[in-house]
């Protein structure tokens, strides 16, 4: 039987900043894996991408369900394109709770899209992961850029309160809303709503036209009721529709200003400087998890602390301490 030698880091390096595509499709296969000797390798590849700068601007899409997510990027990404700039679509399926699979249907539903050699997109599932991303997204948004790539989109799952951890991997972030969603605002409005940098009310042609508008003017009053997010930027509500392609270069030009104001204001850098210390805080974070759970000792007392929790002798709060001072016992 042939064995196919796996390339090196400097081999997978160098065909993502040539912006081999498929290259680049393994390099994030080698970050989402959880095996130790994949790890070892894709930091060193996140290591030398992170060392090229990249002019790239990020756009988080989020949602409600049924607002047409998939089909507004592939309009969008069009009209991207047509302005001359490639484009990396890094679409998060949800995951199934049993077997953490995903049906991973987002490139098949953007088949004009994916045909075009100016994009690129990458269909990861959630894991289960809460905030609307997959656990690896920031790290493959780092190589796209690498890869050369002038527009990263990062379609979340869904709405929900957990979706504004896309917030620290994105620049800019658009909310799709359907026509006649006024009465959710009073569930979203503290959340979402708060990090939103633009509403895009989708499927507004014919007979949605009325309650559209109507929406519009609801968006725009609870808008105004918010803190703003930025000193020198007012988020706008845009009436949309992918199939006519009604409001899509509206929605892009509204993007390409925003950037043009942080450039302007010089927040683009910091907002990176935030995003690179939140990804250190993550990669720490999930460091210690492993090597907490890996612990002999841990390994040993977890059992008979979980049976006295489930069988009331111990609280959670006094089995977690339990657990701590076992991880501390260093042999």
């Amino acid at each position: 039987m042939i064995r196919h030698l796996e390339p090196d880091v400097e081999s997978i390096v160098s065909g993502i900043m040539q912006g081999n595509r498929h290259t680049l499709s393994r390099a994030i296969t080698l970050v989402e894996s959880q095996r130790p000797e994949h790890q070892q390798k894709a930091h060193e590849i996140l290591d030398r991408c992170l060392a090229k700068k990249s002019n790239a601007i990020r756009i988080g899409i989020t949602g409600s369900p049924g607002a047409g997510k998939s089909t507004f990027i592939e309009a969008l990404g069009e009209e991207i394109i047509r302005q001359g700039l490639t484009l990396a679509v890094l679409a998060i399926d949800p995951s199934s709770q049993q077997s953490r699979g995903s049906i991973l249907g987002d490139k098949a539903r953007m088949e004009r899209l994916a045909a075009r050699k100016e994009a690129f997109i990458r269909p990861t599932a959630s894991s289960g992961y809460l905030g609307g991303t997959s656990p690896k997204t920031h790290e493959a948004i780092v190589l796209c850029e690498a890869a050369g790539y002038d527009v990263i989109l990062v379609e979340t799952v869904g709405v929900g309160q957990s979706e504004v951890l896309v917030d620290t991997m994105v620049d800019f972030i658009l909310l799709l809303m359907l026509p006649g969603s006024g009465d959710e605002l009073q569930g979203i409005k503290r959340g979402i709503m708060e990090i939103a940098d633009a509403v895009a009310i989708t499927k507004t042609d014919g007979d949605q036209s009325g309650i559209a508008s109507i929406s519009k003017a609801e968006f725009e009053a609870a808008l105004r009721m918010l803190p703003p997010k930025h000193p020198f930027w007012q988020p706008q509500v845009i009436l949309t529709s992918a199939i006519s392609g009604t409001g899509i270069g509206e929605v892009w030009q509204n993007i390409s200003d925003f950037f043009v104001r942080m450039r302007e204001q010089n927040r683009l850098q910091e907002r990176r400087s935030q995003q690179l210390k939140h990804l250190l805080s993550t990669v720490l974070e999930e460091m210690l998890k492993k090597e907490f759970f890996a612990h002999p000792e841990v390994i040993n007392t977890k059992k008979q602390v979980e049976q006295q929790v489930l069988s009331g002798e111990l609280s959670p709060f006094s089995g977690a301490t339990i657990l701590m001072e076992a991880f501390n016992r260093r042999g």
